[in-house]
């Protein structure tokens, strides 16, 4: 059974005084560690009757289907060499998605499914952050956007934001999947598809954009969450501390976000203006080694922020919502952590100070 580890606002990290090796072997157990699941490795079996997308399916198919209009390009790698003529099965590879493992084709067909099934019934998939205007005067900026994965109504959002090491946006795999999970408990998810070269400015217009059409959205802008894997990480972790949101924003009245949900990223900037912070990663991580994530929380559990901290046995970096490994359940323990610090006066108003 799996143990977690807990870092809390209200004690000092008490597990900092524990071997490393310990702190590792209470993350051990539940499901093995296996690359591909049982219906993966026969992929021409169970696939449903009813699925307009399936694992044969090509990246053209998807492209060139009129349910993803001009934006249907964005599902995938944009700064990646994906031949259209790709299968979904043959493009769930680290191949194509760098520094990623347990990618799994038939995830990457549910999700496909879902958006086209979301936007035959009617329902906005795909939203421009920018204006034409913004997009004219940089072109750039039509390479990003929202995908929104719709929870309840006037309930919470997210922010799922995707790592690729500031070299391409790895959506399908580190954003898309935790959205759906995230709609799927309930709540309102958005996968942003940002420009590598300028992460953080997108991140920002997404939550500002969000927080100016939550009426229209059917989105409750108070009480979000920022979720991100490695790069995607770094961009929820900075955007989640309330001076630089207001630095990146120009805005005084959009409230920090209620959690911070960060994957598998050495970012170790602490500060007491961070955001509730749950942390995950794997102990085979040559990427981001746990103990500096270990050590930030520590900081931030000093300062009185509350934290949450999981270390992984065996997992390397990328492991997204963890199918089939000794992660899977990380989503769940994470919506509950936000659960838990939506409404206690973190993500009240912002210093009127920007940091040096």
């Amino acid at each position: 059974m799996r143990i977690n580890v807990y870092i809390l606002s209200t004690v000092l990290f008490c597990t900092s005084c524990a071997q490393e090796g310990d702190l590792i072997k209470q993350e051990k157990g539940m499901k093995p560690d296996t690359e591909i699941s049982a219906d993966e490795n026969d992929m021409n079996k169970n696939v449903p009757a009813d699925e307009k997308f399936t694992i044969f399916s090509t990246v053209a198919d998807v492209i060139s289907n009129s349910v993803f209009g001009d934006f249907g390009y964005l599902l995938f790698p944009v700064d990646r060499n994906v031949p259209r003529s790709m299968t979904l099965a043959d493009l769930s590879t680290p191949g194509v998605y760098v520094w990623y493992s347990h990618i799994r084709p038939r995830k990457t067909v549910e999700i496909i499914n879902r958006l086209y099934n979301d936007a035959l019934a009617g329902q906005q998939i795909f939203y421009r952050m920018y204006s034409d205007a913004e997009i004219a005067a940089d072109p750039s900026k039509a390479h990003t956007g929202l995908f929104f994965f719709r929870g309840g109504k006037d309930r919470p959002f997210a922010i799922t934001n995707a790592g690729g090491g500031f070299m391409y946006v790895g959506a399908m795999h580190d954003s898309f999947p935790h959205a759906l999970e995230i709609s799927r408990a309930g709540y309102n998810a958005f996968a942003i598809i940002y420009r590598p070269d300028d992460p953080y400015s997108d991140l920002a217009k997404a939550i500002t954009y969000i927080h100016d059409h939550a009426a229209e959205l059917g989105v409750d802008p108070s009480n979000y969450s920022l979720w991100g894997g490695s790069a995607g990480g770094r961009m929820s972790a900075v955007l989640a501390n309330s001076l630089y949101l207001q630095r990146l924003t120009g805005r005084t009245d959009i409230p920090r976000a209620a959690a911070e949900i960060i994957q598998y990223t050495g970012y170790s900037t602490a500060s007491p203006h961070d955001a509730p912070t749950y942390s995950c990663v794997g102990s085979d991580d040559g990427i981001a080694p746990w103990p500096v994530m270990q050590n930030r929380l520590r900081s931030l559990a000093e300062m009185g922020i509350p934290t949450e901290f999981h270390v992984y046995d065996g997992l390397a970096h990328g492991f997204g919502i963890g199918t089939g490994t000794v992660a899977e359940g990380w989503v769940d323990d994470a919506i509950r952590f936000w659960q838990k610090n939506m409404d206690t006066g973190h993500s009240a108003g912002l210093p009127s100070v920007y940091p040096d």
